[in-house]
Order: C-alpha cells, then structure tokens, then sequence
C-alpha cells in the first residue's frame, strides 16, 4: 500500500545506540521527518509541544515511564488517541505482542529489526484491518509428483546440516525422492518466526524457545530433531584488559551485553553467568538491573561493540564469536558447551500441515539432515569449504575457511552428530525462562516433540522396541 513518506515519525528510545539506529532505518526507508525521545515521558512533552505527529514507534522497556505506560497514556489523551503507535522491542515473545495489542497499539516489530521490517511494519499499522490479518493455512506444493519443502534459515554454522544436504542435491550427490528442497536464507530471526507462523515456510531451522514460543499460542508446528547441539559464544570486549577493573562483575556491572533474540538460550545463558557473578541482568524498565541485555543483529553485534563503548560483550551463534575474538575485537569469556555441555539451540520445526500430508518425505528428509549433522562431525574440512558458499554466498561475513574449521573443531564446540531430540533438555531451558527469567508460557513438551521420524532415523525406534 502507499503512504506518506513525509509523515513526522515520534521514535522512542533510551538507548542511545537504538535511537541512532532508528534515525538509520528510516531514513533507507525514505523517511526524512524523525524525531526522537529518550523516554515516555520526554516522549510526551515533544506529542503536546512540537507535534502534529503522524506515528509513534516506541520501545517498550525504558526507565522513568516504558512503552506500554506511554501507549496507554497517549491513548487516554483526546488530541492524541488517534495516533498509530507501533511498539518496538526486545519483547519478541508472543505474550507480549498480546499485551500491546490489547493496550491499543496498531503493530508490533521485535528487535532485531531492519528497515524491511520496519517500513512492513509501518505499512501494516496503517493498512485496514482486514489487510493485516493472518495468513490462510499453508497446503503444500506437489511439484512433479514431490512435495516442495521450503525451510527457513539464517548465516550461522548451527544450520550448517541444512548447507550440507542443499550442497548434496544442488551436486546430484543425494536426489530426494519424495520431496524437493528449497531453502530461505533470512536476515534474522524475526523473518524466520514471521514465515514460520503464516506458513510461507514449510518448516525452518529455529531457536528452540522462538518454536516453543510459536506452539504454546497455536501455531501449528511439530519440532522432529535438534538442528545442532551447542555452537555459540560469549565474546568479551577488549576494553576489560584496557581499563581499570577488579574483576569481572566490576566490568560489566553497568554496561549493555546484546542478544540476538529474547526468546534464545543465549538470552538464558548470558543471564545464568551474569548472574552467577553476583549481578542482576535484564532489559531495562522496571525491574532493578544492573546489566542491560539489548537485541540486535547477529552481524551487527562486533561492529556495534567497536563503536560503543558501553557495550561490554555479546553472546551469539558461530562464527560471529570466533571472527570477532580472531580480529582481536575482544576475547571469548565462554562458549556456551563449556557452561552446558551438549546444549540445544535451534532445532528443525515443521508446519503440521506439511507432516500430515506427506509423512514419507518428513522421514526421508529427516534421515538425510541426520546424515548430513553426521558428516559435519566426520568430515571438517569438506564441511568448512561448504560452509564458505552456504552461510556467505556474497562475501559479506568475511568468512576464511581457517575460521570455519577452528569454530568446527572447537573445544566444547558445535556438535551435529546426534540431533535426537531430548524433551528433558527442552524442559529445563522452558522452566529456567519461565521461572527465572518470567518469559513465555509452560507448554506440554511430549505434545510439540514428535520423535516418530527422529526414532527412525538414529535407530532409537528399533532400540526401544528391541528392549521392550
């Protein structure tokens, strides 16, 4: 739809960082009339004294007055109630979006965003109810006799059995028999949770509490098998050898750690090591903290560490942590195998339509993705030199083939050869999150894991009925 590219756009954070990023993301999205606010309450002065404005894009988590309090504010003031207002966030959990929904926003876009995503969302906000309702349940695609399977993804080694199984099909090394792969490379995880949600992706390689997330509010997915088993890190900056600190929690005691998702293990991890160090992470509002999590982009993380100093690390997926400790940008103060070992983060979840359809091309599909995770752990350097094309088609990442085989070959590093599913590993990341953290909803795990086509493709099936 068209709008008005000349609107006066409120944008509302307290961070400075995001608040140059939001000038950014308009701006390339051919906005030219923005203002910002460092807060709900700064954000209110500029509505009643430097307005008209047409739309407010606001954070939800900021001290003194947050988004929801400023949504509801604004929405409870005569000359303002008619303002479309889209609340910006690191809340990418779906109970959050309900919230904001109910309290009268007009639209909804997680951090990390780009300014695609940004400019959907403005459109959406301004497009008429029955354009932005939901998408029509997803039929699958019979295509030559085989059903098309599109899977959703993004540039990191956690999804490397998907690049070795694509590599096999494109070299005519494996040719499926039930069933043609495509795959969706995505800029980030929103993309990803987005597509999987209305069905524009049969399934997608996914961060495991994104899919549980999506389950426990009715989206119809199945998780059949882990994409991987550990794989990321925590990249300390190198300002903690420049400066003056006593020890650890010194360093980051108020400083920013960025994320790449709310919904992640690594939003869990980094919050059970800082706050084994005696400190109170979160993201900002009205909870006590004194380590401030923000969601960015995987990619931006090293340079936005670079340029702001008071970004005291990153926790995200490989080769990002490798790259960035090797460029000498900062050190790797963990990765995440050595504080859980054998850890899951993505797993490979898939529509139920596409499950009830065409089983026979799940299984067949699942037994060559264990093949492949299995490969990856057999075969390094065949593995690295497909990672190179797969995760960095265009050179973007700067990625070396000596990087890819020091992340494949790490210490407690990433592990692919058994993918099997385990429901008790999933129940401790849903507990510690909803418990610890308070993020998402309890869901019954034997319901969302189907390990029918995981039980025959490791043998466990056989196994247990061999036993019984």
């Amino acid at each position: 739809m068209s709008i008005d590219m000349d609107m006066n756009i409120l944008a509302v954070d307290d961070s400075g960082t995001m608040r140059v990023m939001f000038r950014q993301y308009l701006e390339k999205a051919g906005f030219t009339k923005i203002s910002l606010a460092v807060n709900g309450v700064d954000a209110l002065e500029k509505l009643e004294n430097e307005g008209p404005f047409d739309l407010i894009i606001s954070d939800w988590n900021m001290p003194t007055m947050d988004g929801l309090e400023l949504l509801k504010e604004v929405r409870k003031r005569e000359a303002l109630k008619t303002i479309p207002f889209i609340m910006a966030t690191a809340q990418g959990d779906k109970t959050q979006q309900e919230v904001a929904r109910e309290a009268g926003s007009n639209g909804h876009v997680p951090k990390p965003f780009d300014e695609v995503e940004l400019k959907n969302a403005i459109e959406k906000a301004f497009a008429p109810a029955e354009e932005t309702s939901s998408a029509e349940k997803h039929t699958p695609e019979i295509r030559d006799g085989k059903v098309v399977i599109r899977l959703g993804h993004i540039q990191i080694t956690d999804h490397l059995a998907l690049g070795i199984l694509k590599h096999w099909i494109d070299t005519g090394e494996v040719n499926p028999e039930r069933f043609i792969l495509e795959t969706d490379r995505l800029p980030g995880w929103n993309p990803v949770q987005e597509k999987l949600e209305t069905g524009e992706v049969s399934g997608a390689m996914v961060l495991a509490p994104i899919a549980m997330d999506l389950y426990a509010y009715n989206v119809p997915i199945k998780l059949v098998l882990f994409a991987h088993k550990n794989g990321s890190g925590f990249v300390r900056s190198s300002r903690y050898e420049e400066g003056p600190y006593s020890d650890k929690a010194d360093f980051y005691k108020y400083k920013v750690v960025n994320i790449p998702h709310k919904m992640s293990i690594h939003n869990m991890l980094a919050h059970k090591y800082l706050t084994g160090l005696g400190l109170k992470p979160g993201v900002p509002g009205q909870k006590a903290i004194n380590v401030r999590f923000e969601v960015v982009p995987p990619v931006k993380m090293p340079p936005i560490m670079k340029e702001d100093e008071s970004v005291g690390g990153f926790i995200v997926a490989e080769p990002i942590c490798t790259r960035a400790a090797s460029s000498g940008l900062g050190s790797m103060e963990f990765v995440s195998g050595g504080m859980w070992p054998d850890h899951p983060c993505c797993v490979v979840a898939l529509r139920q339509e596409l499950i009830d359809t065409a089983p026979d091309a799940v299984q067949e599909l699942t037994d060559l993705l264990v093949k492949a995770g299995r490969y990856v752990s057999e075969n390094k350097k065949g593995a690295a030199e497909i990672a190179l094309s797969f995760l960095d088609p265009e050179g973007k990442l700067g990625l070396s083939l000596p990087v890819l085989l020091q992340v494949l070959g790490q210490k407690n590093g990433i592990t692919m050869d058994d993918l099997y599913p385990s429901i008790e590993d999933l129940d401790k990341i849903q507990n510690y999150m909803y418990h610890d953290m308070g993020i998402g909803k309890l869901i019954d795990l034997n319901k969302f894991v189907d390990l029918r086509f995981a039980d025959k493709a490791t043998g466990r099936g056989d196994a247990a009925s061999g036993a019984a």
